[in-house]
């Protein structure tokens, strides 16, 4: 039985006096040097102060500025007449039966958009690590025909506080700021001190069609002396955006996924269609030429198992051929349903011949274990609810004439 624990909203419905101060959340420390500038900051107390923010926003992770107690109230109040430290509104969180946590997040209004755009953001707890799956694009451009998310349209790219967001939102709910109490249903949480230790950038979007606010994001992830996260536990998966692959590598030194899924130009070009654009000798290219690629720092590529598409061992024996001299990890993950989807889930035993195959050859061929799955967190399954819930209303609407 599917156990749906909390599917509840977190904060009450938006008044429609929407809140036009820009958050400073998300912001580096030139940013924040020009923000403090024009309230009037002296140039000369601009370093000690950007200090100040920078120490209060991203290691203690206050939310008020009165919570700025080395900061005077005069100050104090200057930077709450013109910033505000929100974070993306919740919408929905739900907590599936397995601790995975997944949020309905609406962000700003920009430009002419007349509805808040929302994405999914999802927490995945385990003994010794949690790891946060974030996105960097309303919707998605690509198509895939196994993923839910690519039923669901573009409507554009994160902001850098948008991206940033979404992990300081996520401390904030699983209580993982020095000090914080835990949530009162934190069921699974790691035994580690930090409660996120990894963040992947598998979420709604391909990260590299926006390169710029994905990289300055992990860049503020990253620091250490704030959100600290080891860019060795930060994770870029791409579906194969070829040119930006080696000008990742070299600008941002993060760990790398490949979304393959397949090893013949012909299947690939329907499950993933970029592969139109930049087939797969190119792609291989690029990952053989990625900066730093070693033992140590491995790509990890990720094909979904389908069944009767993509599962055979013939499939397997091409995906070692095809991998051969590039240090990987090969992540086998099992379908996950979504309605609508004509595909099914290979059966448990032939991904595990699979899996033998790619382990005789040397590679590492982890099963992902699906979590999530009754809440549809699970990787392929994001896809803003509130499309759903909008169109059922719609629907509604016009039946009853209103």
């Amino acid at each position: 039985m599917v156990l749906l624990l909390d599917n509840r909203p977190c904060h009450s419905p938006s008044s429609d006096l929407e809140d036009t101060r820009p958050s400073l959340v998300g912001l580096g420390r030139a940013q924040l040097a020009e923000a403090l500038a024009s309230i009037g900051v002296p140039p000369k107390h601009l370093r000690m102060r950007v200090a100040q923010l920078w120490s209060w926003i991203y290691v203690r992770g206050v939310t008020s500025f009165d919570q700025m107690t080395d900061i005077s109230k005069d100050l104090r109040a200057r930077l709450d007449a013109a910033y505000t430290l929100a974070r993306p509104e919740i919408v929905r969180e739900q907590v599936s039966v397995d601790g995975t946590r997944k949020w309905l997040l609406r962000l700003p209004r920009r430009g002419r958009e007349v509805m808040p755009p929302e994405i999914e953001t999802v927490y995945i707890p385990e003994i010794d690590r949690g790891t946060l799956c974030i996105s960097s694009q309303v919707g998605c451009t690509l198509n895939c025909s196994f993923c839910h998310t690519g039923t669901q349209r573009l409507v554009r790219n994160l902001e850098v506080q948008e991206i940033v967001g979404q992990i300081m939102l996520a401390r904030d709910r699983i209580g993982d700021w020095p000090g914080a109490e835990p949530p009162g249903d934190g069921r699974l949480l790691p035994s580690t001190e930090r409660k996120i230790t990894n963040i992947v950038l598998m979420g709604m979007g391909e990260p590299l069609y926006n390169f710029e606010n994905v990289k300055a994001a992990m860049e503020i992830a990253s620091d250490g002396e704030g959100l600290s996260i080891s860019k060795r536990r930060i994770t870029l998966s791409t579906s194969g955006v070829v040119p930006e692959i080696p000008r990742w590598g070299a600008e941002s030194g993060t760990m790398l996924a490949i979304s393959l899924h397949a090893t013949r130009d012909d299947l690939r070009n329907e499950l993933v269609p970029i592969n139109r654009k930049y087939p797969i000798a190119e792609l291989m290219a690029a990952c053989r030429a990625y900066p730093g690629l070693s033992n140590a720092k491995r790509i990890t590529f990720e094909y979904v198992m389908l069944k009767g598409v993509n599962d055979s061992l013939a499939d397997a024996k091409e995906l070692v051929k095809l991998l051969r001299g590039i240090p990987a990890k090969i992540n086998l993950i099992p379908f996950n349903p979504w309605p609508g989807t004509k595909y099914e889930c290979s059966d448990w035993e032939q991904i595990e011949r699979f899996a033998e195959v790619v382990n005789r050859a040397g590679y590492a061929s982890p099963v992902r274990t699906p979590r999530g799955r009754d809440i549809f967190a699970a990787c392929g399954q994001l896809k803003s609810e509130s499309m759903r819930l909008k169109a059922s209303a719609l629907r509604a609407s016009e039946a009853t004439g209103s």
